[in-house]
Order: structure tokens, then C-alpha cells, then sequence
């Protein structure tokens, strides 16, 4: 770790950063015991969630996204743009985080929608630039390598950024009359013109009122840690089973940004987390047990082969080992290489060692940190990490919001704990997204 920023996490004060995926993940649930959480059409859920989220001061609720679906398991989902800008409408300080994918659309209308966004909410809008392992087939369009889409989503977000500030802060005014007006001259194109894109501009939109919408980016593998530690204001990284390898993931991010000529501060790091929360650790462990008893191992299967590069999981014996020689390299696998890194470690460490184990980690956070115990635990834990230089903070995900009981144990019992300890905030100190993220 690098002296030049190192020795700054002992100095933080209290500034812990949470973000909340919203909606639900369920990727391998038995028919019959889905949660109210789990209707992903309706959108008074999605508002209620929001809600229940920014009441709790989470800072930014975050929503991925996926252009296709599963033959087999389909299952429906809203265009993450056009949601968060109802939730918007029901919010007033939570950040609101849509997923576009930089490989099946433009910059002009990624910029456009996002910034959109960011001024219907007034300021707390932010884009998870993701480069898509699948879906090609909806587009007539070949999926990109793994590095040449990283490649062409690089000149994307640079594009995307000309065009956010391609209006000058001030180009909006008022007259004698207050009536708006725009001076033409603090109006300008861009002209870019690269290898994958070629932008006139301006955009036809205004300035952002947090001068630019939050940049998040959701990839660990070399490229994508490259191209978030250039680029990105939050990276949402894959949370790590264990404290030291999650602090040398933290410290390769810091120490990139350093390198590609940026303050270590100016990128937030949030690790993913799925805590199983009890009122003691015996009764986290109780619903860890019923968590178990709920999976569909046969969907499972199929979802799990979506991790390791097609892999047919079919016909696999669930209970026999996994043969780390069957396995491909991570750095010949075209997909959600970083993903598959994590499950590969797995094996290669003896952590899991059946399918049946690789299915019940993969259902559980899909490939994240899912942590068991009581509240007391659960944010001794969340400290630790915070305290010890693996995470800027936490972004909990839909697994959670499977059950009644998660969403109620994270905001009215975990986060009250967290901020009784003196490192989660009680209020929100600004309007913008950019603000409340100390950016």
C-alpha cells in the first residue's frame, strides 16, 4: 500500500457510504415462498423500498440491470432509467443509481437519459456503466471480447462526460422579465471523434445541478479495475469472504487511481454484502438454515452455469468435487470474467468444493460476502472492514429483500446500530448525490 494515501484510513472520521440494490434478485428460490418484494412490475414496491431506504439515510439505492432473460427461468424487469425517474417523484435525498449498458446503446442517449434523471431528481442521479456478458442476440450484433468491450465502454464514458459538460455551469440565466434564458456562447460541441464514436454535440440539456451526475462501474477484472480507477466517482466491487483479500482489492483500486492522476478520495470503493441478520447469532443461523431448505438446486444449476462460462452443470453430480483441470482460466473466459474468478478462488482454495456448495454461495449473494449473525455481529464485522482499509462502505444487495424480515433488519436495526457507533451518518448534509458522497 502506497504511503502517499495509506496512511489516511486510520485518519477518516465518520463517513461510512451505503448504497442499496433495489428490487430482488431471487435466482434460485422454490416455487410458492416468494416475498412481497419480489413483484418486479410493481412499482409502488419499488417506491416503498426507496422510501424505507432513504428513510434509513442509505446514501444511493443502485439498479442493476440485464438485457436479456433466461429461457428457462424468465423472469421480468423494468428499464432501470424510466423506474428510478418514478421513484424519483416519491424521493427527495437519496441518490439514484441506473445500470445502462455501454456495449448495446450510444453515448448521446446515455447521456442524455441519465442527465435527464439527475435533474428531475434535482441533483442525485448516477450511472453503473456495465459492459454486458450477454444479450447480443436482441441487438443483431456480435458480443465484443471481454477487453475490447472494456475498450469500447473507456471512449463511452469519455464521451458521455464531454457531452455532461458540453453546457457551461452558467449558460442558463434569467432576464429583466425572469424569464430562462441561454446564451448560446457557453454552449459548446464536442466534436469527438475516436476509434468507436464519432459526437457532434452538445447535449440538449442543461448542466447538471451537481455539475455531473455520479459515474459508478461494477467490474473487478484487470480491465475493469483499470478503467473504474480512471473514470469512476463509486465502484461497486465484488465484497470478498475474507478481511485480506477484500483490503488488497481496496488497495489495488486506491493505488490505480493514484496512478492514473487522482486523489484515492475521489473514488469510493463499495464492496458488495448480503448479511443474514438475526437478533442473536443463533437466530441469524436459524433463518441461514431455512434460507438453504428454500433453494431450487435444478434452477440453480442452470443460473450457476451462467457464472462459469457456459459450463453445463445439468448433468453434474451435485455432491461429488469439482475437478479445478475442468475449469477454464479466468483470462480465457469472454463473460463476467471477475465474477467467475471469485467462484474459480473458491474451489482452487478448497472454500466450496461441490456444486451443491457452489450453488448455495451463489444463490446467497451471488458470489458476494453474505456474513450470518446478530445485529452487534453483523456491524462488528461491517467495521472492521471499514476501519481496516478493505471498503470506503457497503452496498447491500437484493438478497436481503427475499425475505419479510431483511429489509426491516437492515434499516430499523443494523443501520441504527451503525450510526450509534458513530460511522454512518443520521443526516443527510446536502441535496445532491455528489454532495452526500463527500465528492
Amino acid at each position: 500500500m502506497s504511503e502517499k494515501w495509506g496512511n489516511r484510513i486510520s485518519e477518516r472520521g465518520p463517513g461510512l457510504v451505503l448504497g442499496q440494490l433495489l428490487g430482488s434478485a431471487g435466482a434460485a428460490r422454490k416455487a410458492g415462498d416468494r416475498s412481497a418484494g419480489e413483484n418486479l412490475l410493481d412499482i409502488d414496491v419499488f417506491i416503498q423500498q426507496a422510501r424505507q431506504a432513504e428513510q434509513a439515510k442509505i446514501h444511493t439505492i443502485f439498479l442493476a440491470d440485464t438485457v436479456a432473460t433466461s429461457e428457462t427461468a424468465p423472469r421480468p424487469s423494468l428499464e432501470p432509467v424510466t423506474l428510478l425517474s418514478a421513484v424519483a417523484a416519491h424521493t427527495s435525498r437519496i441518490g439514484l443509481i441506473a445500470s445502462v449498458s455501454t456495449t448495446f446503446t450510444e453515448p448521446y442517449n446515455v447521456a442524455r437519459q441519465i442527465l435527464s434523471l439527475d435533474h428531475i431528481s434535482r441533483g442525485r442521479a448516477g450511472w453503473n456503466l456495465v459492459t454486458s456478458s450477454a444479450g447480443e442476440q436482441n441487438f443483431g450484433k456480435s458480443l465484443p471480447g471481454h477487453d475490447d468491450r472494456y475498450a469500447l465502454g473507456a471512449e463511452f464514458a469519455a464521451v458521455v462526460q464531454a457531452l455532461w459538460t458540453s453546457w457551461e455551469p452558467d449558460a442558463v440565466g434569467r432576464d429583466e422579465r425572469n424569464q430562462q434564458t441561454v446564451d448560446p456562447a457557453k454552449v459548446h460541441r464536442i466534436d469527438w471523434s475516436g476509434r468507436n464514436y464519432s459526437v457532434r454535440g452538445p447535449l440538449n440539456i442543461s448542466r447538471s445541478p451537481q455539475d455531473k451526475p455520479i459515474l459508478a462501474q461494477a467490474g473487478s477484472s484487470e480491465a475493469g479495475r483499470g478503467l473504474g480507477a480512471r473514470v469512476a466517482d463509486v465502484i461497486f466491487t465484488t465484497g470478498l469472504m475474507e478481511l485480506a483479500p477484500s483490503a488488497a482489492l481496496y488497495a489495488d483500486f486506491k493505488e490505480r487511481a493514484w496512478a492514473a492522476g487522482r486523489s484515492p478520495d475521489a473514488v469510493k470503493i463499495l464492496p458488495g454484502v448480503a448479511p443474514v441478520i438475526g437478533s442473536t447469532d443463533e437466530e441469524a443461523q436459524r433463518s441461514w438454515r431455512k434460507i438453504v431448505d428454500d433453494i431450487d438446486f435444478d434452477e440453480g444449476r442452470r443460473a450457476l452455469a451462467g457464472q462459469f462460462a457456459g459450463i453445463d452443470f445439468e448433468d453434474v453430480d451435485l455432491d461429488a468435487p469439482i475437478r479445478l483441470e475442468d475449469l477454464p482460466e479466468v483470462a480465457s473466459v469472454q463473460g463476467r470474467q471477475s465474477r467467475y474468478e471469485v467462484f474459480r478462488t473458491l474451489i482452487e482454495t478448497d472454500k466450496v468444493r461441490t456444486a451443491r456448495d457452489l450453488i448455495v454461495y451463489h444463490y446467497s449473494a451471488a458470489g458476494h460476502w453474505f456474513p450470518i449473525g446478530s445485529v452487534e455481529n453483523i456491524a462488528d464485522q461491517l467495521q472492521e472492514r471499514y476501519e481496516h482499509g478493505a471498503a470506503d462502505g457497503f452496498n447491500f444487495l437484493a438478497f436481503v429483500l427475499r425475505y419479510d424480515w431483511g429489509f426491516e433488519a437492515l434499516t430499523a436495526h443494523l443501520i441504527p446500530e451503525l450510526q450509534r457507533r458513530g460511522i454512518f451518518h443520521r443526516e443527510y448534509e446536502h441535496e445532491t448525490l455528489r454532495g452526500n458522497l463527500g465528492l
